[in-house]
Formats: C-alpha cells, structure tokens, sequence
C-alpha cells in the first residue's frame, strides 16, 4: 500500500483536533487549524461544514465525501465518520479518535482502486485525467493508484443505455377488484406474518374504487384516515397492483415527500421479487427539474463550467454512468454531493429552464428524462408525487392517469395552492425572456434561446420567420439582467419593470412590519392611478408578445403538417420541441395578462391578488404580484379529480381532528356531484401508554434565553434523540447559536436546518444514524421526517404553531370560519408533529410545547387516551430523563422482534391518578 503522507483535521462544535499518520492525535485552537489547513491540504470530511466550524468558510482540502462519491457514485453513505467508515466495512474502536478514523477511511477508498472486484471502475481513469487537470486535489493520489486501462474507455454518453420505443398501450380492460382478492393479495404481500385487522379491511374497502365508473365527473372516491402502524402503504398497493395486472392498466401512486417515494420504492420487492421485472412494473416519476438533463452535462464537461464547478461536473459525470434513474432530487445521488460546492453548478444541469429540445437532443435516445416517462406509460404502478399527478392532469397529458392513489393527502390542499397558483414577478419575467431571446453577453453551450435554436428552420419558412423576429423584439421589452438594481434605483427599463417598481413602492407604502426573514405584501385592493397604469402598458407589452408566439406556434405546426423537402430529422425534432415549449409559454403570458387584467379591474371572489417583495434574510430577491384561488380544490377537483375513474385519498391525520366533512373539503371531494366513501382504522399503538405530551407553562414567549435554556436542559435529559421544531427561522438559529458547543461537550451533536450547510434529507439521514444526536427545524421537518426507534424519543416545539398573518391566509380564515379556521390549521399541524414520535410498534417518547398559551381547545389533535399535563420546565425535565432507560428497554424489545411491547410493565407514561 502507498502510504498517504497527509494530515487530517476534524472540528465539531465540542473541539478541533488534527491527525498525522503516525497516530499521532491532538486537540488544536481554531487559529492553529486555520494556519495548518492553509498550509498543508488536510484530509477533511464535509469541507463546507469544517469551514463553519472555523469560522472560515474558504476552507479547503482533501474532502472524503468528494472520494467517495469518486469510488462508489451512486451508492449511499451517512456523511459522518461512523457513517462513512460503516459504508467502507471499517471496523472501528469505541475509543478512536476521528480525525485518525479519517486516515483510514482515506487509505480505505484509495486502496479499493486496486481491487480487482471493484465494479466502478470503468470511466475513472478517464474521469481523473481530467480532474487532475483542472487541479482537484485527491486527482494525484488517486493517479499513484490507478491503472491505466489497456484498452481506451467508452466514452460516458454511450455507456448510457438506451430506452426503446413501444406502441401506444391500449386502453385497460374494465374489471374489478372482488374485496376477498385483495385481502389474499395483501396476506401474499405481507406473508400473513400477523393478523392486522386494520390494513385487511382497509385493503377491502380500497378495492372498490377500481370499479367502473358510475357517472361522467364522478370518479369512485375512498377518503381513508389509517392510523400510524396500520401498514397502509401495502393496504393500497395489494388492490391496486392486482388490478394493473388483470387490466393492463397503470395505477399511479403520488406523495408529497421524497421520503415516502422511496419507501415506497423499497416495498416493490413484495410485489415484484425479480428486479428487471420490477423495474419495468413499479417506476418512480418525479417532474423534469429533477433528472440530470444529458446535454447539460456535456456542456459542462466540454468546458462550460469552470472551477469548483467542474469538479462537480465531472464527479456527476461519474455518478450519470451508475444511477438508477438519472434522479439528482432525493435520487441515488448522494444528497451532501451538491452542498460540498455550494450548490455551484448542480441546478444548472437539470432542466430547470425549459430549454430541452426533445428528439433534436443527441442524447435523447438515453435521455433519463424521456426513459422515465416511457416506462411509465408500459408500468403497473406508477409512483409520483402531488405536483406531476396535478400538472399533468391539468395540461390533458395523454399520460394524465385515471387511477390515482393519494398518499399524504392531508397535503392535497397545499399542494394545489401551488399547482395552480400564478406568480408574475421579475424571476418569472427575465426567465421568459432569455428562453426566447437568449442570455445576455456570453452564451454558454447550447442556451441560446429560442431564435437562435429555430433560426435555419424560420429561414426556410417567411411567415414563421417574421412572427419569430416580432416574439424576439417583444421579448426585449421584459426584465433583463439588472432589473433588481434598477428597480431600487428608481430607473427601470421598459413596461414590465414600471410596473414591478409601482408594486415595490405600493408594498413599501402600505405594508406594515414584518417578522424579520419575511418579505413585506400588500392586498391588491384599491390600487392608486400610477399602479393602475402601469398594470395596463405592461398588460400590452405581454398581450404583444402573445401574440406572435401564437402565430409562431400555429406557423410551426403547419410545417409539421406539409413536412417540406427540407425538413429533416434534426429540424423536425427542434420543432416539436420548440412546440411543446411554446404551448407552455403562452399559457403562461396569457395568465399573466388575465392577472393584470384586474388591477384597477372587478375582482374575482374566486382569487386572492396581493402584492409582494420577496426577501431572504433581509436581502431582495424578487418584486411580484400574485394570484391563489381562495379554494385551490376547485381547480384540484376539475382537473384531476373529475376526469379519474377512480381515486383513493388517505393520511394517518386526514380529518386533523375534525369531522369528514372538513377533510372533504380540503380534499376537494366536496366539489364532486357524486358519493364519496369514508373510512377510518385506528392506529394499533398504545399511545396512551406509551407517550405523553407536555405542556411546559413557566418559559415566557420571547425570553429567548429561557427557550434556549429549556432546549438545552431537554436534550440533556433525553440523551439526544431529539426533534426541535421551530415556527421562525431566527429563533431556531439563535437557539442554535446559545446551545450547540454545551451539547457537544455532553456527547450530544446538534443539527439544525437553516443553519448547517447541508440539505435537510441528508440532516435526516445523520439523526436517524446517531440517536444520541438532535436535529432542529422548521415545517418541512414537522412533515417529512420518519425516524423509527431509539434515535427520536422526544419532540419539542417551541410554540403554538400558529399560522402566519399573510394577505392569502386572511382572506382564507374570513370564508373559513375566523378563529374555527386557525385552530383547524393548528390542529393538523400539531397531529402531523406529534406523528414524528411513534413510528413502528415500541416506539416511545415524549411531546413537549414550550407554551403556556396552548389552548385547551387545540389539544384534540393528539391521539385518545394520551396523557397531556401542564407543567413547569424541571418537572418536564425530570419525566423526560426518568423514562429514558425504559425506552431504551422497549427499544431493544422492538429490535428483537417483540410483537407489542408491554409498556404498562416499564411504567413508562402513568395514566392520571397512577402518579
């Protein structure tokens, strides 16, 4: 073995110490760190999260994430020392120090280039020439260890496999699904290991909405509410896979997180054991920002990106010849991949823009993106989420599906606010231009715009050619590159950018203070002449490029139709592409225009139009008028709901406490003509003997050194394993900043959101990996996070996770039912918060509300029979740190395939009176 001759260096909040290959191990002062590191490159593990260790964010080195996503791409690793080591099959000691572990872990992956068992080892040569040239810094050591391959290695593109064309699939075959198949499917599925009553009948009851429809606009409709530990996922999948099979047809199943995409992904080894057949039968959609776009890729590998950004290219470029899916979002990419540079790079090679060119694309016959919809179509069960099911849909998609499977569907609602929301703001606008016109200065590869890319063919074509030029010249007319700057400077160019200056100093006139990190807004109510005018001559400019993009589409459709002499392959792809983009964009302008069509205008009850400036940390970003339907399940109703034949809804919090008649609103099965059918199964867990909820009555809102001091104290007594969910930002850092170094001189690592430089699905991974560690975050945490077992026993919210006040949410809560609706909001989002904690059969934990001013009124959002105490801080830390070791115990119990705990036997959450 070539001995590697560098240091490594490891900091956390609990210290700093550095490494050399002698084992020799010892702790250093940050400035001492510093001086090393500029130095000497040191073997580093997450360079950008060292950096802020240090205080020194410019840090670099050799990074172990970076190896490894060299070695092994496409192959997942917890991004910590334990995690790496464990992904190597490093043994380690209790007692070793981790900045020697990182030697190892080093010397571990460089040795694995010689293993002749190596399976990625095509394409690394080739791919570490070029990184050495462009100086990344393991390049060298990895050339000492790698031999030159005797034959020249393929190039990536064509290592890529193919997808193969397939007829139009017929349309399925109309059969039923008897309620006693799936219940045997299920006993299949499941191997009838126990007898879950719950999932049995819920798979009963599934099964009837793939009956034939009964009437047009009226599909068979099933809201489910299934407890936590029913087994729902399979409850659904059993019926609908046996129908896909017999009908020929393609069930599609949608969630809102990736985090249950992939679950579901894993189960289809049940269904399916052979893994080619089941790769043709279950396949994961997601939306085309999502997937690595090839010719992006090429473009940057040839040059287009330069520095950090390159290595970064190239180390995707590794990852593109290994992925399953080509999926850069929640995919087999390693997540802490596009963090370690900064997220420089990453966005631009995906299809962020709208820029493809379809069948004009060289790469489009191994295109993940087209691959991905192609199976689709030929597949039994199709799992998406939220967005592509509902955009699909909307846009009457050949592949909009008729047999939807909802999961998550407490999230309906928001996600159909999103769906069918529109935004004309500066973002939007400059984005429009440079895809017609082009970017300004530079072009870089192929983002040319859309009259560079249809100039030979409009040259043939007079009449497309000058609707083309009249798109270009209006084009100009939009925000372009400075826009912001102009617009505080009061010298904006152009009608659209008078009219984002108007909004920007409407909203500034009438908006009150906001809570820092927010933007201001402002209803669009009684706007002054100035607005009102501006509104029209930007109205005018758009309405003149609808215009010609019109004309251009229809132009281009009639050359399709006469196919000319000269319209070869390449030129008929490059118009069907520029076709498909087109349709989008003039939808697009028109809701533009139909928006500004009402400033000054009659409104409509139906839409709420408010006014914003959109900040990040106090920083502009964007000035924008926005529209939301008031009740965004209408349009969810009409253009997905009504045209299924048959559609499942379910949640373990779908009625949120309430009746069904609120949950059929917020699904929009109060907009169907038809019966809707209800069912519900009870969680099986002991809730009420094994958890209990704290409502912490001595820690006054807005002493921000009592909230930290409660948090830290919760931590301790719990021994980590916990979830802190904030419902600002700014507290959760300044919480952060007060406890995290306390924490880690205990042993006990903070993560937090927002504030590491990680994203959140890999903060996820680490917390579930260490159970002495905590993770603090906001809603996307209180929604998305599934950590079964020891590593989250406790949760702890920092308040009433009351809604925030905006301009939407008002007008909302007036229809709504005023306070009624608040407590509606509040009650999902405390079920959806509490459902963090008991993830699986011996689960065990507490719930703790730093909030006095918990209403008693809200508290039916926890499950029956749970105890809820009001206490002081030291009682809540005192049953926190007594139930600790039983938990523990009743962990260990699940771990060794206990089928119920006894937890009345651990004395764990004493009901009232057995104090």
């Amino acid at each position: 073995m070539i001995p590697l001759p560098l240091p490594a260096l490891h900091a956390t909040h609990a210290g700093i110490w550095l490494a050399a290959q002698d084992d020799e191990v010892r702790e250093a002062t940050r400035g001492e760190a510093i001086a090393r590191a500029a130095e000497t490159p040191h073997i580093i593990l997450n360079a950008p999260l060292v950096g802020q260790r240090l205080g020194y964010p410019e840090l670099s080195g050799l990074d172990l994430l970076e190896l490894f996503a060299f070695v092994h791409p496409a192959r997942f690793a917890v991004p910590t020392v334990p995690g790496m080591a464990r992904a190597i099959g490093l043994d380690l000691a209790d007692d070793e120090p981790a900045a020697l572990t990182l030697l190892r872990i080093a010397d571990g992956l460089l040795a694995k280039l010689g293993d002749p068992d190596w399976r990625e080892r095509e394409g690394a040569w080739t791919s570490n020439v070029t990184l050495h040239r462009l100086g990344w810094g393991w390049a060298p050591l990895i050339g000492a260890r790698l031999a030159r391959p005797e034959r020249g290695e393929r190039i990536l593109f064509s290592r890529l496999k193919q997808w193969d064309e397939s007829g139009e699939r017929v349309p399925p075959l109309a059969v039923t699904v008897a309620a006693a198949q799936a219940r045997a499917e299920l006993d299949r599925l499941t191997g009838n290991v126990e007898a879950r009553e719950g999932q049995r009948a819920m798979a009963e009851a599934v099964s009837g909405i793939f009956a034939a429809k009964r009437a047009k606009d009226s599909p068979n409709l099933l809201l489910a509410e299934a407890g936590t530990g029913i087994g729902k996922t399979l409850a659904y999948l059993a019926p609908a896979s046996l129908w896909a099979r017999a009908s020929g047809g393609t069930a599609w199943v949608s969630t809102y997180t990736k985090a249950l995409q992939r679950q579901l992904d894993a189960e289809g080894h049940k269904i399916v054991a052979d893994p080619d057949e089941r790769a043709r039968r279950i396949v994961v959609r997601k939306g085309r920002e999502n997937y690595l776009c090839l010719l992006n890729l090429e473009d940057a590998l040839q040059g287009a990106f330069a520095g950090r950004a390159a290595i970064l290219a190239q180390l995707v470029g590794r990852w593109a010849a290994y992925t399953k899916d080509g999926d850069m979002v929640g995919g087999d990419l390693p997540g802490w991949l596009p963090s370690l540079f900064r997220r420089a790079g990453a966005t631009a090679l995906t299809d962020r823009r709208g820029e493809c060119v379809y069948a004009g694309c060289p790469h489009y016959r191994r295109c993940f993106i087209e691959r991905a919809e192609r199976a689709s179509r030929d597949a039994d069960l199709v799992i998406a989420n939220h967005a592509l099911v509902m955009v699909n849909a909307a846009r009457a998609r050949e592949d909009a599906p008729g047999r939807i499977l909802f999961d998550e569907g407490h999230h309906l609602f928001d996600a159909a606010d999103s769906t069918f929301a529109v935004t004309f703001g500066g973002q939007e606008a400059i984005e429009l231009r440079r895809w017609i016109v082009g970017p300004e200065g530079r072009s870089r590869g192929r983002r040319r715009g859309l009259a560079a890319r249809l100039m030979d063919v409009a040259s043939y074509d007079e009449e497309g050619g000058r609707a083309l030029e009249a798109a270009v010249e209006a084009a100009r007319g939009l925000p372009s590159d400075g826009w912001a700057q102009r617009l505080v400077e009061g010298d904006p160019y152009g009608p659209v950018e008078a009219l984002l200056a108007e909004v920007r100093g409407t909203v500034y006139a009438r908006a009150k203070a906001q809570e820092a990190g927010y933007g201001p807004e402002t209803e669009l109510a009684e706007p002054d002449g100035a607005l009102v005018e501006r509104a029209a001559q930007a109205m005018a400019a758009l309405d003149g490029l609808q215009k010609p993009l019109a004309a251009l589409g229809r132009r281009l459709e009639a050359v399709l139709e006469d196919a000319p002499d000269w319209l070869d392959t390449q030129a008929r792809a490059r118009v069907e592409g520029a076709i498909r983009g087109l349709t989008w964009r003039r939808e697009t302008v028109a809701a533009w225009v139909a928006l500004l069509a009402r400033i000054g205008g009659e409104g409509d009850p139906d839409f709420v139009d408010w006014l914003a400036v959109e900040r990040i940390d106090g920083r502009e970003y964007d000035v924008a008028i926005h529209r939301r339907w008031l009740d965004p399940t209408k349009p969810l109703a009409q253009a997905v709901l009504q045209p299924a034949d048959g559609v499942l809804v379910t949640s373990a919090t779908l009625r949120a406490g309430e009746g069904w008649t609120a949950a059929e609103a917020r699904t929009g099965a109060a907009h169907l003509p038809g019966a809707v059918g209800h069912f519900e199964a009870e969680s099986p867990f002991d809730y009420a003997g094994c958890s209990e909820v704290l409502i912490v009555t001595d820690i006054k809102q807005g002493d921000l050194p009592a909230l930290s001091g409660a948090y830290a104290r919760l931590i301790e007594a719990a021994g980590g394993g916990t979830l802190g969910l904030f419902t600002a930002v700014q507290r959760l850092k300044a919480v952060h900043a007060k406890i995290a170094d306390r924490l880690a001189r205990e042993g006990l690592p903070l993560l937090a959101q927002h504030v590491d430089p990680i994203d959140a699905g890999t903060l996820v991974d680490i917390f579930r990996d260490d159970p002495r560690a905590s993770l603090l975050g906001t809603d996307a945490l209180r929604d998305g996070v599934d950590v079964p077992g020891h590593s989250l026993r406790l949760v702890v919210m920092e308040r009433v996770p009351w809604p925030r006040p905006t301009v939407l949410h008002a007008a909302r809560r007036i229809v709504g039912g005023g306070s009624a609706y608040d407590d509606r909001v509040v009650r999902a989002r405390l079920a959806q918060a509490f459902g963090r904690l008991i993830r699986r059969q011996g689960d065990c934990g507490t719930f703790v509300i730093l909030s006095a001013a918990m209403p008693s009124r809200l508290l039916s959002a926890f499950p029956a029979g749970v105890q809820i105490r009001r206490v002081a801080l030291e009682e809540a830390i005192a049953r926190v740190a007594a139930i600790l070791p039983a938990t523990r115990e009743a962990q260990a119990q699940a771990d060794r395939g206990a089928a119920q705990p006894h937890h009345d036997a651990h004395g764990l959450f004493p009901r009232a009176g057995e104090d």
